[in-house]
């Protein structure tokens, strides 16, 4: 059964009422938590590729690329659950996991149930919420991987039009 159905949630796919790359992220998070993401990408075998600037490199540890100086480009992972779904971490704190989603790629109740099979991957394996929030609305999220329901939940009423 789905997570969220299509019909309730599509204004929070909107993306000319969410900004078209929402927010996702998991707070609280630590070192061992980006470990922990980067593992379960190479287990799940997703296509993923790294990136430093524009240079292609192999995965590197969580550490290594969180212990980078300050003043250092930040690098990211493009990561593909399915190949026309892309998901794009932000490499640039250890307190937070945050990626960027293509709202734009997420149309519909297919995409829908692998967008929330992503979260929901990423919140059991880290034990802590995957939230959404809009595109620069930080700390609103209007949707997310709830670790006691285990499942994605709505955390904002649907806006109707």
């Amino acid at each position: 059964m789905a997570d969220l159905l299509w019909d309730d949630v599509k204004c929070f796919f909107d993306p000319d009422l969410m900004g078209s790359l929402p927010d996702v992220r998991v707070p609280d998070a630590s070192v061992e938590d980006w470990q922990a993401v980067l593992d379960l990408v190479a287990e799940k075998d997703w296509k993923c590729q790294y990136y430093e600037g524009e240079t292609v490199l192999p995965v590197p540890r969580a550490e290594a690329v969180l212990s980078r100086p300050a003043d250092a480009e930040c690098p990211d992972l493009r990561v593909w659950p399915t190949p026309d779904v892309l998901a794009i971490f932000r490499l640039h704190a250890d307190d937070e996991v945050d990626f960027d989603v293509d709202l734009r790629e997420l149309q519909g109740q297919e995409r829908l149930d692998v967008f929330c099979g992503f979260l929901r991957e990423i919140g059991r394996r880290l034990g802590k919420s995957v939230l959404m929030d809009p595109e620069g609305d930080y700390g609103h999220p209007v949707l997310g991987f709830d670790v006691e329901a285990d499942r994605v939940v709505l955390l904002a009423d649907p806006q109707v039009r």
